[in-house]
């Protein structure tokens, strides 16, 4: 006798903020639901235990194996596309009920030392999630000390990044920079870290990273993909892990927040249709969450219900995107 789909295993990694994901995109029974970073399928999983059908991207090749895993347990119900979320509206095949982004480096790609997205481990200095393109390494080993600071400063928010960076450019001169331990001690040196306090090279790393894999575009991009894909009552669930990111999709949702303020003098300029209302409020992880998995202490989902009213043109305006002349 033939097991009932998704029976076997639950999947090896419980993203964060799961129960509020699958809150925002109910109903899911019949649903279909996009998930536009697999990873190691955590969400995919719970929509597809939910009653859902999925259709997950990702670009990361390391993924495959749990592609098989749930390809395996709901046969008919879950399909994988090799891709990024920023042309999800083209790689969806059709119509869809929803769309769940968890925006990021997982878990299970900082586990992997090989790919150098860890300063806890040693490993080349990588990033790429792809791996194809321009490296970290490259970054730190080829631009200039004014660029390599503005992009620390820029993507990381990294308030001591012309420190950093003179002492990147001093250290490269003797050899290159070429694993991630090597970096992060450099910089715990230049900084210096004060017990209890965060990694000192915590905020570089991340700024490597973001620039290495041109996160906030495809951010952008994903989202105002969803906007195109999703129909009237279609949803939306983005999950983001820094205040940059969370910016960003708190005023694509509600552009308003980021529209320079009108003068009572000017005529004034009428307000165009919203695409999403209901629009919901910020949801954090519980204490119970972030007792169980303390990355999710920085987790923020926004969500929001598609409108009737026509999809925009793609623009950076009013986002509050970081801009950077030193990323790739």
């Amino acid at each position: 006798m033939s097991k009932p789909e998704g029976s076997e295993q639950q999947g090896p990694h419980v993203p964060v903020l799961l129960a509020e994901v699958l809150e925002a995109l109910a109903p899911l029974e019949g649903a279909r639901i996009l998930d536009g970073t697999f990873g190691a399928g955590g969400y995919s999983r719970a929509l597809l235990n939910a009653g859902a059908s999925v259709i997950a991207l990702d670009r990361d090749p390391s993924v495959l194996p749990h592609v098989e895993r749930l390809s395996a347990d709901f046969p008919s119900r879950f399909s994988f596309v090799a891709g990024t979320f920023s042309n999800l509206d083209e790689l969806a095949g059709g119509p869809v009920d929803g769309v769940v982004l968890d925006i990021g480096v997982s878990s299970m790609q900082l586990d992997q030392a090989e790919r150098g997205f860890s300063f806890m481990q040693e490993g080349p200095l990588d990033m790429r999630m792809s791996s194809e393109g321009e490296s970290a390494a490259e970054l730190v080993n080829g631009l200039d000390e004014a660029d390599l600071a503005n992009l620390l400063f820029a993507f990381g928010e990294e308030r001591k990044s012309r420190r950093i960076a003179h002492s990147i450019v001093a250290a490269r001169a003797s050899q290159p920079i070429t694993t991630t331990t090597q970096l992060a001690k450099l910089i715990e040196k230049t900084i210096g870290r004060k017990p209890g306090d965060a990694h000192p090279a915590t905020r570089s790393f991340q700024a490597l990273r973001i620039a290495v894999n041109g996160e906030f575009e495809q951010l952008v991009e994903g989202l105002f993909a969803s906007e195109r894909l999703l129909t009237e009552g279609g949803r939306l669930a983005v999950v983001t892990f820094h205040s940059l990111e969370d910016r960003i999709v708190k005023r694509f949702f509600d552009p308003e927040k980021g529209a320079p303020t009108q003068s009572r003098h000017l005529p004034q300029v009428t307000q165009e249709a919203s695409r999403w209302s209901p629009v919901a409020k910020a949801r954090k992880a519980s204490d119970a969450e972030t007792a169980r998995n303390p990355r999710s202490r920085s987790a923020t989902l926004r969500s929001g219900v598609r409108t009737a009213a026509a999809a925009r043109s793609l623009s950076y305006a009013g986002l509050g995107v970081p801009m950077s002349r030193g990323a790739a």
